[in-house]
């Protein structure tokens, strides 16, 4: 979400150019239909895939993080698994969107009106 992207832009850059290469390797392999010669043509795989790995695992630190200081602003956010608390965030400003999660924040509350 914009918020998410707006209090990390660091990591939603680097997000940003892991998507960019990976949607080029995917390209790469759909018009290479032999898998061997996709995975072994060059050295590009070996050398770009545990880079990208690298690159991902420093931005769910950072969203870790992130989430973790949402939690302790907000303790009810303990309850409810990142995936979750991500979807609640990203879409803050869809009220709707945080109905399916209600359960998991507040005891016996199953729908809000807005």
């Amino acid at each position: 979400g914009g918020d998410i992207a707006k209090q990390l832009p660091q990591e939603a850059k680097r997000f940003s150019n892991i998507d960019k290469s990976w949607q080029k390797i995917m390209t790469k392999a759909h018009e290479t239909t032999n898998v061997v010669n996709c995975c072994t043509a060059d050295d590009m795989l070996s050398q770009l895939l545990p880079h990208l790995m690298e690159q991902l695992e420093i931005c769910q630190k950072s969203l870790t993080g992130y989430l973790e200081k949402k939690r302790l602003l907000f303790p009810r956010f303990f309850f409810v698994s990142d995936p979750a608390l991500l979807e609640i965030l990203g879409q803050a400003s869809d009220s709707h969107s945080i109905k399916p999660h209600l359960p998991s924040i507040f005891d016996n509350v199953y729908n809000v009106g807005f």
